[in-house]
């Protein structure tokens, strides 16, 4: 009986510890024993984007300008503003307080890459009748190479005209206009044909003039298109092309424009006697 009684008075395990563990164990079991979980780390603060450089008016468009010309010669016409304004380390809205738009923007460039380089000398070099028109043209296409045949004009050049843009029409307008007519009027004079005030410049003459022009630019063509190699002495290849063409066009001009012996003669006579 006795035994029975002191099994009954016995402390009950605490309820949840399971029927394992006795009531010291149980009691060994504290809060303070438990070790707290550590605290995860706090992420760092993105660091802010530096604000752009504050600069005065005109010095950042000449710096978004000058980026610009890069950008569109290396990535075409299709490159984003969005990408430019980064490369720049600016925000778009702030490019676009320059250039409202992209189309504004590749119109700087045209004006920046063709027109800026444009010299008005060389139409008094081409004008200039004390010389042999031979040395008038090399004098002329020598200069115009330098100028024209860079990276980011010929490709800029290409890139306008794959997409379609008025850029290479305008250009080739002043060109035609203030080079190509200058070429064959100073030809005809050299050589006693008719002034076009006589008979008009016909369209296979300007293509003549075309066939000089465009095998100088095709040196450009082929070393910031192609990637190919070009003679180190590119005036020297300037000159003998020059000389294929005064030792050759003339003759077909004369055919072109229908030169009697008489109509030469009355245009000798208006040549100045040195």
């Amino acid at each position: 009986m006795t035994a029975s009684l002191s099994r009954v008075g016995s402390r009950p395990a605490p309820c949840g510890t399971g029927a394992a563990f006795s009531g010291r164990e149980s009691v060994g079991v504290t809060a303070a024993s438990v070790r707290k979980a550590p605290k995860a780390k706090a992420k760092p603060k993105a660091k802010p984007k530096p604000k752009p450089k504050r600069l005065p008016p005109d010095e950042r468009e000449r710096l978004i300008v000058r980026e610009a010309v890069a950008f569109f010669a290396e990535r075409g016409f299709e490159g984003q503003t969005r990408e430019l304004a980064r490369r720049l380390g600016i925000t778009q809205p702030l490019l676009y307080r320059y250039f409202p738009s992209k189309e504004a923007l590749l119109d700087r460039v045209y004006q920046e890459v063709y027109l800026n380089r444009w010299n008005p000398h060389w139409e008094d070099i081409l004008e200039d009748r004390s010389r042999p028109l031979e040395d008038r043209i090399v004098e002329f296409y020598s200069d115009y190479a330098r100028a024209v045949l860079t990276y980011e004009w010929i490709r800029i050049f290409m890139f306008s005209g794959l997409r379609g843009m008025d850029l290479n029409g305008r250009y080739l307008t002043v060109v035609r206009d203030r080079i190509f007519a200058r070429v064959i009027r100073e030809l005809r004079f050299e050589n006693a044909l008719p002034a076009p005030s006589e008979v008009p410049i016909s369209e296979a003459e300007f293509e003549l003039v075309w066939s000089l022009h465009a095998s100088i630019f095709y040196i450009g063509i082929r070393k910031w298109i192609y990637g190919l190699t070009i003679p180190d002495d590119v005036t020297a290849v300037v000159v003998a092309l020059t000389t294929a063409f005064i030792e050759g066009v003339p003759a077909v001009v004369a055919r072109l424009t229908d030169a009697s012996p008489e109509s030469r003669v009355r245009a000798a006579a208006r040549r100045p006697t040195p």
